[in-house]
């Protein structure tokens, strides 16, 4: 290879690495200016493959059961399976539908509510018709 030929390829390949670097500014300025729509959208994508990589199928399959009829509890069992896993409790292997349910009863017992009917006699005692 000759030195013109050398130079005509250095040519070249500095415009497109000058090509794919004006691509990448586009594209993060494109990043910038997302709307928060699109970054819920992609919070959310990058929270279901989380969870898909955590939950076996039965186990996945059993928590949007949940988060269909109950969607506040449904939500508060993936935080907490997320939290786990960033904290290492998993040990890097899939969460059993098994151990889901454990986790399911926890969190029930943890916010059960009780309820309780107080009955006032007072103001059955006193009734203002039979004036």
């Amino acid at each position: 290879m000759t030195d013109s030929e050398l130079d005509a390829i250095r040519a070249k390949r500095l415009v497109e690495l000058q090509q794919q670097q004006q691509q990448q500014q586009a594209g993060s300025n494109k990043n910038i200016q997302s709307s928060p729509e699109e970054k819920q959208q992609q919070q959310e994508d990058m929270r279901n493959t989380m969870l898909s990589s955590l939950l076996t199928q039965e186990a996945r399959a059993r928590l949007n059961m949940i988060a269909l009829t109950k969607p506040e509890k449904g939500r508060m069992i993936e935080d907490i399976l997320i939290q786990n896993a960033r904290r290492g409790a998993f040990g890097g292997r899939k969460v059993p539908e098994e151990q889901l349910i454990g986790l399911l009863e926890q969190v029930s017992k943890a916010t059960e509510k009780k309820t309780k009917v107080n009955f006032d006699r007072r103001r059955a005692a006193v009734d203002s018709d039979s004036d």
